[in-house]
């Protein structure tokens, strides 16, 4: 049986996550303890006891978001069961940090300060109100690129994730992004809505965020991961340091071909995915990716003794 490990993106934020993990295991509590010290401040208080809109925040979401997915990474360690019971990772977006993380490539404290530099960078590249996301339901990925070329009209607006064969995320400029909203719809899309964003990710708008990632990136100690990567950029396996960092910076931009992704690695054979940490949307993308491959969410202590239970057999 062939397993990959996969790793939320932004969006699955909640007040809370992790504390029960935390509270369970004492290795998921040192990676609260260690990210907060990597920021010089407590981010884990936010996390569980502070507002969602503040967590929201992209400069508070990225890196809290890979804390509560390494604090699960730790307790499945602690039953036993390390990142090598997987064949690849993969990550949606910011969540391929925190795959890199688990795998090896990036030390905690480097990826919670990548992170952290990573959501202000995508934060300051667009001015607020200026740029926006949409998800447009029920029309696929080459439909929605003719949308999006259609509602351009000389702005920037682009088919910006990949996510399963019925949802596909335009972003761009806001105006642009209405626009597309109300095209999709009458071309057959079930829905297009807006979504609750603070920033126009993965699109051209986002360059100054990618130059800012390639200098970070450029000063990191990189390792490579001890599993293979399934990447955002190539939707394949890599595993060089060298190829890594590029297409981190190309992803900042660059479509997130999260469908492709789980299509290549149910080609490769895999049958079971784990999503680590917090919220099911991967696991919900992969069943309409692939009725064939079978998601785990492990984001709570019960999820982590189911999971160690599967992972044994």
């Amino acid at each position: 049986m062939t397993r990959a490990f996969i790793f939320p993106g932004q969006g699955a934020q909640t007040i809370g996550m992790g504390r029960a993990l935390a509270d369970a295991y004492p290795a998921s509590k040192a990676v609260f303890a260690e990210v907060d010290d990597a920021l010089g401040e407590s981010l884990s208080s936010l996390i569980w006891e502070g507002e969602i809109e503040a967590l929201t925040l992209t400069r508070n979401a990225q890196p809290a978001l890979m804390a509560t997915s390494l604090a699960a990474m730790a307790a499945l360690k602690a039953e036993g069961v390390d990142v090598t019971a997987a064949s690849f990772v993969a990550g949606h977006s910011l969540g391929e940090y925190s795959a890199l993380c688990a795998a090896g490539t990036f030390s905690l404290a480097d990826t919670a300060r990548l992170l952290r530099l990573r959501g202000e960078a995508m934060q300051a590249a667009v001015p607020a109100g200026e740029g926006a996301m949409a998800a447009v339901l029920g029309l696929d990925l080459a439909a929605v690129e003719e949308v999006a070329a259609e509602a351009a009209q000389g702005e920037v607006c682009e088919a910006a994730n990949d996510n399963d064969p019925a949802q596909v995320v335009i972003s761009g400029a806001k105006a642009a992004v209405e626009r597309a909203c109300e095209i999709a719809k009458a071309k057959g899309a079930k829905r297009a809505l807006l979504l609750p964003v603070s920033a126009p990710f993965h699109c051209a708008l986002m360059q100054p965020a990618a130059d800012a990632m390639a200098q970070a990136l450029g000063e990191v100690d990189m390792q490579a991961p001890v599993v293979p990567l399934v990447g955002n950029v190539l939707a394949r396996a890599e595993s060089a340091p060298a190829v890594i960092r590029e297409n981190l910076v190309v992803q900042v931009t660059g479509r997130v071909r999260w469908r492709e992704s789980v299509a290549w690695m149910a080609a490769e054979g895999v049958t079971e995915v784990y999503e680590i940490g917090a919220g099911k949307a991967l696991s919900g993308m992969v069943k309409r990716i692939d009725r064939a491959v079978t998601p785990h969410a492990v984001g709570t202590p019960d999820d982590v003794s189911k999971a160690v239970a599967t992972l044994a057999q």
